[in-house]
């Protein structure tokens, strides 16, 4: 049948089962907003037209871990295509799947500088999977497809669409193509066989289980390292618990392996790394052997790569075969998916126990918790567990509350912890947290933010009012850059330079502004009554946390420093 391009796009999005988009309109794509509102769009896409493009990005990132679908995102050219690449970046880093949609100037106008042209598919090359200029309405229906299988499949990811503007008013033939059958659909096929390396998992080598089944064997003391890929893996995390309670030995988490291991379980140790737990970090340093699992040894983690996990053989387990190696070497490793490989090594793992191995990693004494009155960081977090039983999403920005929300908050499942693991995005998190509210509303979803990361972002309270997002925004405010300020504290000879936010808002009265409820509390019994209005009311609030300007995240690593060299103790 034929059909103009945006309601082939339209049709396209459906046929993937989307059903919600975030973005903001401009000239270029303004055809694209038009079709929005013929043939019933705007009653199966729900629309969120966030403050700003950046915005947007974060809200279809943090709908994907959230939901553990493709997340949609609509810009216009120039700099509304610009205003995505930290989204887009943020995204790349921490394996999320989001469909970037941009419109560019029409096809005459591109290399002549014209008003609100850029090259944005050169600009994203680097931060995403694939990118994709659409010249010819012929190509969109197979682009986007295309883009879609991209984006979920393998080590998920980043794809962008940019679609030159004159290709919005054209008009081509269009068959409806379930996703069932694109594997069969002759050109479409081609495409995806020509990216047959981002699309096919793996197959795990059997001799590879095999390796690392015999060498478990003659382990006396092994610890299993958990990473983000475990959670961005589907049906990982069932077999990943099968697996860790049958070798049943120390489990350790990076920030992004967050949920694949319950909080509370006896085997878990806690996070790794540069603010890992003291049972983490020195069970990384005595283990004979670290099991890896979709987990790319960062510098956060591996502060120190050259002794990370010295007296250990090192086993890596990851999707992608560019990581192993990358920054940690290692002794063996097996390519593939997360769950088919944990499949793998499930049917033929005999149960093991460690009970001396546990006793000597477990009995290392963590960091004390003050509880003197005043509102500390922990209190926050077990204020927040206990009125939502641990059930609730966790959204945070970045810095000392990300930190502390991955100390003290106890997740238990995965997409439960919505954080910028990789690239580190100060501002990321009130967009997240809307994408993960929209995307399961049944849940309750609290940002913990700190008053750095809050200003960066925080327009988008008139998103969240707009279209009544009963999000929980916990403002960790101590006046200060707060992991900057750590830094210059310990490192750098308490010399505080432009790290001081003395300054506005007010926080309770920017939310009033809003129409939003505003609340200031400075002892935990004042959060808890706080929360105990705010969490049942179904509407949002933005709390005012008032904490130490020195209160600090322990324990800390420095960069470069052995994982037992703790600076801060």
């Amino acid at each position: 049948m034929k059909m103009k391009s945006p309601q082939i796009l339209m049709e396209c999005l459906l046929e993937q089962g989307v059903d919600t988009v975030f973005g903001y309109p401009g000239g270029t794509i303004l055809n694209l907003y038009d079709e929005l509102e013929l043939h019933g769009y705007k009653e199966k896409i729900h629309h969120i037209l966030t403050a700003h493009e950046q915005g947007a990005s974060h809200a279809a990132d943090g709908y994907a871990r959230a939901t553990g679908k493709v997340g949609v995102c609509f810009a216009t050219s120039g700099p509304g295509a610009t205003n995505l690449t930290t989204g887009i970046a943020t995204a790349y880093m921490d394996s999320s799947p989001v469909v970037f949609i941009t419109v560019n100037v029409a096809e005459s106008l591109i290399g002549k500088d014209s008003f609100q042209e850029v090259d944005i598919t050169g600009i994203t090359m680097p931060i995403t999977k694939c990118n994709y200029l659409v010249r010819r309405a012929e190509d969109l229906a197979d682009v986007i497809r295309e883009a879609f299988a991209i984006a979920r499949s393998g080590r998920p990811g980043p794809v962008l669409i940019d679609i030159l503007k004159n290709v919005t008013y054209d008009t081509c033939d269009y068959e409806p193509l379930p996703v069932s059958e694109h594997s069969r659909h002759g050109r479409l096929a081609a495409m995806l066989r020509r990216a047959s390396h981002d699309l096919r998992d793996p197959e795990p080598d059997h001799e590879d289980i095999q390796q690392l089944l015999e060498m478990i064997e003659s382990a006396q003391r092994p610890l299993v390292l958990v990473g983000g890929g475990v959670i961005r893996s589907k049906g990982a995390v069932p077999e990943f618990r099968r697996f860790i309670e049958t070798l049943n030995a120390p489990v350790a988490s990076t920030v992004m392996g967050g949920g694949a291991c319950p909080g509370n379980h006896p085997l878990f140790t806690g996070m790794i790394g540069m603010h890992g737990s003291h049972a983490s970090n020195f069970a990384s340093a005595e283990c004979d052997l670290l099991i890896a699992i979709g987990c790319r040894f960062s510098d956060r983690v591996a502060t120190d790569p050259k002794s990370f996990a010295r007296q250990a053989k090192i086993v890596h387990i990851d999707i992608d075969r560019a990581e192993v190696d990358k920054n940690v070497l290692t002794d063996h490793h097996i390519i593939g998916d997360a769950r088919r490989v944990l499949e793998l090594i499930n049917e033929k793992l005999p149960r093991h126990d460690y009970p001396a191995w546990k006793e000597q990693v477990f009995s290392r004494g963590e960091v004390p918790l003050k509880r003197d009155g005043i509102l500390h960081p922990h209190e926050i977090l077990e204020t927040v567990a206990a009125l939502t039983d641990s059930q609730a999403i966790i959204a945070t920005d970045v810095g000392q509350h990300q930190m502390w929300s991955a100390q003290y908050y106890h997740f238990s499942r995965p997409g439960q912890l919505i954080t910028s693991g990789g690239f580190g995005t100060m501002g990321f998190g009130v967009g997240a947290a809307m994408g993960a509210k929209i995307g399961c509303p049944d849940q309750p979803v609290v940002l913990c933010t700190g008053d750095g990361c809050f200003r960066m972002n925080c327009h988008e309270l008139a998103t969240i009012e707009h279209y009544h997002i009963p999000i929980i925004i916990l403002v960790f405010n101590n006046h200060t850059l707060g992991m900057v300020r750590q830094w210059q504290h310990l490192i750098y000879g308490e010399r505080y330079s432009q790290t001081d936010l003395d300054r506005g808002p007010d926080f309770v009265k920017l939310a009033e502004a809003y129409g939003i409820s505003g609340a200031r509390c400075a002892t935990q019994a004042e959060l808890e009554t706080v929360l105990r209005q705010a969490l049942p009311s179904g509407q949002p609030w933005v709390i005012d946390c008032a904490i130490d300007k020195d209160a600090m995240v322990h324990p800390m690593v420095p960069n470069g420093a052995k994982a037992t060299n703790f600076l801060l103790d």
